[in-house]
């Protein structure tokens, strides 16, 4: 969901945590989640928003933070030292333009989703928290409202008296306010609490004490609102990601046959009827068309493949395009730059990278075809190699179309095999194999008499 940027939305993402429980040297918010760092999640939700600006604020780790994103069109600042949430907005405060309203996330917040923002942004004109109601709401402010339910304050676990611990509501410290009014209450905080620190909840009490109204959005959902602080966090939050995928594909007609056993870590886009057995990992975008079978265990990254196409399992596929009712694997590798065409083959134990294989063509058979162009309908017999690397450079191999390769075969490249040819079983090519003819190198076979086998020597 995308809304237009009411009075120029600023957003900033507080990322400046070390995530001490993570025992990692790499900032929290760069561990993964879906194979993308989880403030690659909040600053890809965040842009759904189509914001003026996007402001994150980093501390620990250096510049890791600056530098995985130096591509994002995002501005950083740096908290130093790092004095609380309220003293991490103030560091953004000089980057965002005057007037609109700014909305505060965190870098360890993951799967808040847009139209969740959505509606925390729909009053840009006041005070509004997204708040959240737990079952346990331990290590979480609470949310203080008075006797009609309007907002007074938020306190946080460490300086909540019991009675305020007993409170349910908690706020999960998304926040979005007008900006002008942001920037007046972030200088009047205060550290007068238990952690010495800055509280951005602290500027609740000051949009009450201001006659402001102090809106709330529930968050329909747990996962939300759910931060990473450990390892075990981030493998539960894995989990709920990957299963809130896997219900959406099935909405949309796609056969998972175990939905808490397949991983995607980027973008797959089904056709209808396709079926994924277990176990199967989807990295980057991924297409699949109508009625394509994905076997078990298979790793297939930054693909697509044709309409009516099977992978049997265990293949694993880098950047490839394949056209329809194309059959690959059990055990398959297609590396980076290949392309098949419709109907073609390529069988267990083959290995492909920057093949062009043809309509109809097949290698069926323990394969490895490197930087080659091969025709249509061209039988590819089990064992043959294209021999494409000299030592220093990659050559290309070029096998025109009804060529039939025997098996056991080295193309030494540059070589072409030109129309209609055949390679006679166990040729080694080193020139170009005319059309139509069979080719054969073989040395004279010799059978030597009296010869024996030796034996294994007795060890005394």
């Amino acid at each position: 969901m995308t809304q237009s940027a009411p009075n120029h939305l600023n957003v900033v993402i507080l990322a400046a945590g070390k995530g001490t429980r993570m025992y990692s040297s790499l900032p929290k918010v760069l561990h993964a989640l879906a194979g993308k760092p989880l403030l690659g999640h909040v600053i890809d939700t965040a842009r759904t928003l189509n914001p003026a600006r996007i402001v994150v604020v980093y501390g620990h780790g250096g510049d890791q933070v600056p530098k995985a994103f130096a591509d994002a069109g995002v501005q950083f600042v740096k908290q130093e030292p790092q004095l609380g949430t309220g003293h991490a907005v103030q560091q953004a405060m000089p980057l965002l333009p005057a007037g609109g309203q700014t909305l505060v996330l965190y870098g360890d917040v993951p799967l808040t989703r847009p139209e969740t923002l959505t509606a925390v942004c729909a009053h840009p004109h006041t005070l509004t928290v997204l708040t959240a109601v737990l079952a346990d709401s331990t290590g979480y402010g609470r949310i203080i409202r008075d006797a009609d339910g309007r907002f007074l304050r938020i306190v946080e676990e460490k300086d909540a008296a019991p009675a305020e611990k007993a409170v349910r509501e908690i706020n999960t410290g998304i926040v979005a306010a007008p900006t002008e009014a942001l920037a007046g209450w972030l200088k009047a905080l205060k550290n007068h609490n238990a952690q010495k620190e800055y509280y951005l909840t602290d500027i609740v009490p000051q949009a009450v004490a201001a006659g402001l109204e102090v809106l709330s959005v529930h968050a329909a959902n747990e996962w939300e609102i759910a931060g990473v602080n450990s390892r075990a966090q981030l493998a539960e939050l894995e989990r709920r990601y990957q299963l809130e995928y896997a219900q959406r594909l099935m909405a949309r007609g796609v056969t998972l046959r175990d939905p808490a056993r397949v991983d995607i870590r980027g973008e797959l886009v089904c056709g209808q009827d396709v079926e994924i057995d277990v176990n199967c990992v989807f990295e980057g975008r991924v297409t699949l068309g109508d009625g394509v079978r994905i076997g078990a265990h298979c790793v297939i990254k930054d693909a697509d493949i044709g309409v009516g196409s099977v992978i049997a399992p265990m293949s694993h596929i880098d950047s490839m395009q394949a056209g329809p009712d194309c059959r690959i694997g059990p055990f398959a590798r297609i590396r980076p730059g290949s392309v098949l065409g419709g109907h073609a083959h390529v069988g267990n134990f083959v290995e492909m990278k920057d093949v062009q294989l043809g309509e109809g063509s097949k290698a069926n058979h323990l394969t490895y075809l490197g930087d080659a162009t091969i025709g249509r309908n061209v039988n590819v017999g089990a064992g043959t190699i294209t021999c494409n690397y000299d030592g220093a450079n990659k050559v290309r191999t070029v096998i025109e179309d009804d060529a039939f390769i025997g098996s056991d075969t080295q193309l030494v490249a540059p070589v072409t095999v030109g129309r209609g040819a055949t390679l006679g079983a166990g040729t080694t090519l080193t020139k170009d194999a005319p059309a139509g003819e069979l080719t054969i190198s073989r040395a004279k076979q010799t059978t030597i008499s009296g010869w024996k086998r030796p034996v294994k020597k007795k060890v005394s």
